[in-house]
């Protein structure tokens, strides 16, 4: 197994990879002085059949388990399942020394830990991702939910107390799933570890279709990355922005198709490749954009944003992310690979920059 440790403001915590992470679960938390008198155990409908008993089986001998089930799909991060499932903590007597654990993908993480962050003011969490796309959002802390007027608008940092990550849990993965998270693993690449990017691009094989080995090494690379920029900063007042990368476009075309009509990381694959190509419009960077925009059609990546979806109704949906500040709207672009820079468009020329690199799309 691999173990990387999160430093944050109030504790630091480590995530377990590998097939036998849970059995590290009482070891971990004792360590970290975790001992709760009961445990509401959160999952998705979908995983819960596949994994929920083994997972609820092996929290059982650490605490009593309490089981709830939201429906899978990103329409569950909502106000409404987030108070059904306060309504069901204090039903089922839940308190401060009670703790959440959180079972699935990106979904119930930040459901499940937004939650936590706000049941009696927050208690304890731990993460059990079941997918790949949840290496990143399973470490850092960020937590919340989506408003229809933008995603994860709602939301609080709680970090939680450890990560269980057993890679045999995405072996139920279908392909797209699996390809949303590659997404989230090349933009820590991209971002931070360029002799990682060279690995990834070495085999197409491994990216579409990764074995056990390589996939523990892309979900250790990918959290190697976040966990050192989030122990540098964990509120996202600086260098966290850089974790951004693609999103502030992916954001806007999730939310203008509606939550749920496209992956998370098909989305930010469209967004990366357009803060490629303006990184290298932009900045004279040599990113390798059209190279880049090849391998990701290799992928399977859908590489063009949907024709039905209108660039201001996507420059709107940009000026309401929580990067944009001032009227302008601020994204994440490279200098050259492993080199972010943060860069200010206003509304106006980001709009014809858009619709420039809509129309070379077409050609």
């Amino acid at each position: 197994m691999e173990a990387v440790t999160v430093a944050s403001a109030d504790h630091s915590y480590q995530v377990i990879i590998g097939n036998g992470a849970l059995s590290s679960f009482k070891h971990v938390l004792t360590d970290s002085g975790i001992k709760p008198e009961k445990i509401l155990l959160i999952t998705d409908d979908e995983v819960y059949r596949l994994y929920g008993e083994k997972v609820k089986a092996s929290l059982c001998e650490y605490a009593p388990v309490e089981v709830m089930a939201v429906p899978n799909g990103e329409e569950a991060k909502s106000f409404e399942q987030y108070y059904a499932i306060l309504s069901y903590a204090l039903e089922i007597g839940l308190d401060r020394k009670s703790m959440i654990a959180a079972l699935g993908g990106g979904v119930v993480g930040d459901l499940a830990g937004f939650a936590a962050a706000t049941f009696m003011r927050g208690i304890p969490f731990i993460q059990i991702p079941t997918t790949l796309l949840a290496h990143d959002s399973a470490v850092g802390g960020k937590t919340g939910i989506n408003h229809p007027k933008g995603k994860n608008m709602i939301g609080a940092f709680h970090q939680p107390k450890a990560v269980f990550y057993h890679p045999e849990f995405l072996a139920s993965l279908p392909d797209r799933e699996m390809r949303s998270g590659m997404a989230e693993v090349i933009k820590h690449a991209l971002i931070a570890n360029p002799s990682f990017l060279s690995w990834l691009q070495k085999d197409l094989t491994a990216v579409r279709s990764p074995n056990e080995e390589q996939l523990i090494k892309m979900i250790t690379e990918g959290i190697r990355v976040k966990a050192a920029i989030v122990s540098e900063d964990e509120k996202e007042t600086g260098v966290r922005a850089f974790l951004n990368f693609g999103h502030t476009l992916g954001h806007a075309i999730e939310a203008a198709l509606g939550y749920g009509k496209i992956t998370h990381g098909d989305a930010v694959a469209q967004g990366m490749l357009f803060a490629s190509w303006l990184s290298e419009k932009e900045l004279g960077s040599s990113i390798y954009y059209t190279e880049h925009k090849m391998w990701f059609k290799e992928i399977g990546f859908p590489v063009a944003i949907p024709e039905k979806v209108r660039t201001e109704e996507l420059v709107s949906y940009m000026l309401k992310d929580k990067k944009s500040a001032s009227g302008n709207v601020n994204m994440v672009l490279l200098e050259e690979i492993g080199s972010p820079v943060i860069h200010s468009f206003l509304p106006v020329r980001l709009q014809e920059l858009l619709e420039q690199y809509r129309k070379e799309e077409l050609n």
